[in-house]
């Protein structure tokens, strides 16, 4: 068993997206976390699930501690992540696994996949250590450089970990409500005030948000800070770990309500820019996001697969009978199609932080399409994946359950979907991020889709205010299934030429097909699904000619 060679899109995509020398760099990665992922991961991460953390608060002599005790499952899969993967360090300095330079995001974001495919929860203070040396890279790197050395070493000894206390209990996603109170002491700062939902609290570098006297109301008035977990001097730092959550997924890492009593801070760039410099992290912490669900619908639909093909029902498989595979065909398309769109982010956001201006735009609008889509498509995908297994899948035996609980949280974590498609509006009016998609992807097969979809976007703006509120998440879930579809006949069009292999393009004729009409029977792709799940060859003779539309499907509806 292993993700990375049982997954029929993930090395085609690769080889189109990275040059050939970071193609052979990271094919043995590929191979070992891929196997990693469906063996000892997998093993470990299902402990790590079963034995969350517990919060020991004093020590036997009544000294108030905060400590959080972990199983050791939950250190093995820390330590696969962190130091023989790299995954928190690989974007910030060469080196990482003989890489001559930072290893580009398409890389992290591949390899994350297949972690996450075992393990969900480690992911989050994962990326929040990735995003907070980002952060401080970009914006203070000078007075932080031993913290972004720490987050950024693979050393068991000297790497630190990140985390983001953002959410306060009145504030919530009005992050101009925070109530934290930053106080100036030449030398320092104190920070005092109650964070509601604070994940990976024991981490020892902690950027938050604080409000600093006389900058002012709302979200200008906030500056960003640094919050150790130990002060210069060596002792503990008073964070005050209230209590832990009892959450209904990623139950592997701990996150808590924590209290700020005075505790040193420093801060970080200019502090009028506090809100701006935490976007930032919470964007890229947003990208993550969509890779997660990605990795849960792949985990998924990899499970039903597998369970059809062994459970037999009135004299034959169940992959074999004709409603399981016009069942199987849409999660099928829909997880490949994801994939593409995350590793499609993942390249723009590499091209932005090498200076294109162009790949800034287009990253500002794909991160919030992506999760505000992919995220809840993962809650439907993984859903049905438990109900193809029947009752074992909803026994905690099986890995179904711990999908499907952990997915319900990708809609959640870092704005839920309403906020993050509120965002895409703000990226239409500010930007005309509708015409940079329409100009980026409409490309000749879909270009009448998308000048549709440019139409239909003004119209949206010249609506007031809270009509185009209310109409938004119909056309960025449109924008994105359509970026999608672009990007599977992309794909598709590219192994067309270099191996010969249809395959790609089936399943873009049939995600097109289900996107034009979910009633669809797109019957060559339902014929040929084991190809597309497993990834064999499919004639190009067989694949619908270009300006066809959707495949031929006799018997849609009844």
């Amino acid at each position: 068993m292993n993700h990375a060679d049982q997954d029929p899109a993930l090395r085609p995509l690769l080889d189109r997206l990275l040059s050939a020398e970071d193609r052979a760099r990271v094919e043995p990665l590929l191979t070992e976390l891929g196997e990693l992922a469906a063996g000892e991961l997998d093993r470990q991460a299902a402990l790590a699930d079963a034995n969350p953390p517990k919060l020991r608060q004093y020590a036997p002599d009544g000294e108030r501690v905060d400590e959080i005790e972990y199983h050791p499952a939950h250190d093995r899969v820390a330590s696969i992540a962190y130091e023989r993967f790299g995954l928190a360090a690989m974007s910030h300095r060469p080196g990482v696994h003989g890489w001559p330079t930072a290893i580009p995001h398409t890389v992290k974001y591949a390899l994350s996949y297949l972690y996450v495919q075992s393990e969900f929860g480690m992911a989050c203070p994962l990326s929040m250590t990735d995003s907070a040396a980002r952060v401080l890279r970009l914006f203070d790197p000078e007075r932080y450089a031993e913290e972004i050395t720490a987050l950024s070493s693979t050393d068991h000894e000297l790497r630190a970990t990140g985390a983001m206390f953002m959410t306060e209990q009145q504030g919530g996603t009005d992050v101009g409500l925070t109530r934290t109170l930053a106080t100036d002491h030449c030398t320092h700062w104190t920070l005092t005030g109650k964070k509601w939902f604070a994940s990976n609290p024991a981490a020892d570098v902690i950027l938050t948000l604080a409000r600093v006297p006389g900058q002012g109301a709302g979200t200008r008035g906030l500056g960003m800070f640094l919050v150790p977990r130990l002060r210069p001097d060596g002792s503990r730092n008073a964070i005050r770990i209230d209590r832990l959550k009892d959450k209904l997924g990623s139950r592997s890492i701990a996150s808590a309500e924590v209290s700020l009593d005075e505790a040193y801070a420093t801060p970080v760039g200019e502090l009028t820019g506090g809100f701006r410099q935490m976007a930032e992290m919470v964007n890229v912490s947003r990208l993550s996001n969509a890779m997660r669900a990605t990795a849960l619908m792949r985990r998924a639909v990899r499970e039903s697969i597998d369970h059809t093909r062994v459970r037999e029902v009135f004299g034959k498989p169940l992959f074999e009978q004709p409603l399981m595979r016009a069942t199987l065909l849409p999660m099928v398309v829909d997880a490949e199609a994801a994939l593409g769109l995350v590793l499609e982010a993942a390249a723009r956001l590499t091209e932005a932080d090498n200076g294109s201006a162009a790949a800034r735009d287009l990253i500002r609008v794909l991160t919030p399409l992506a999760k505000y889509t992919l995220c809840k498509r993962a809650r439907t995908v993984t859903g049905e994946a438990m109900e193809i297994r029947g009752g074992n899948g909803y026994i905690e035996d099986w890995v179904n359950p711990r999908l499907l609980r952990d997915a319900h949280l990708g809609s959640i974590w870092e704005g839920s979907s309403n906020v993050i498609a509120l965002d895409v509006l703000r990226c239409m009016r500010r930007r005309s991020a509708h015409h940079t998609l329409a100009d980026t992807y409409g490309t000749d097969r879909l270009a009448d889709r998308w000048k549709t979809l440019r139409e239909k976007g003004d119209r949206l703006l010249e609506l007031p205010g809270e009509e185009a509120e209310m109409r938004i998440g119909r056309i960025a879930g449109e924008l994105a299934r359509t970026i999608m579809a672009t990007l599977l006949f992309e794909q598709a069009e590219y192994e067309a030429e270099a191996t010969g292999n249809g395959r790609t393009f089936l399943v873009a004729h049939a995600y097109l097909a289900l996107l034009n009409d979910p009633d669809a029977l797109p019957r060559t792709a339902l014929d040929h699904l084991a190809e597309l799940a497993d990834g064999g060859r499919v004639p190009l003779a067989l694949v619908p000619a270009p300006g066809a539309g959707h495949e031929a499907t006799e018997a849609t509806r009844v």
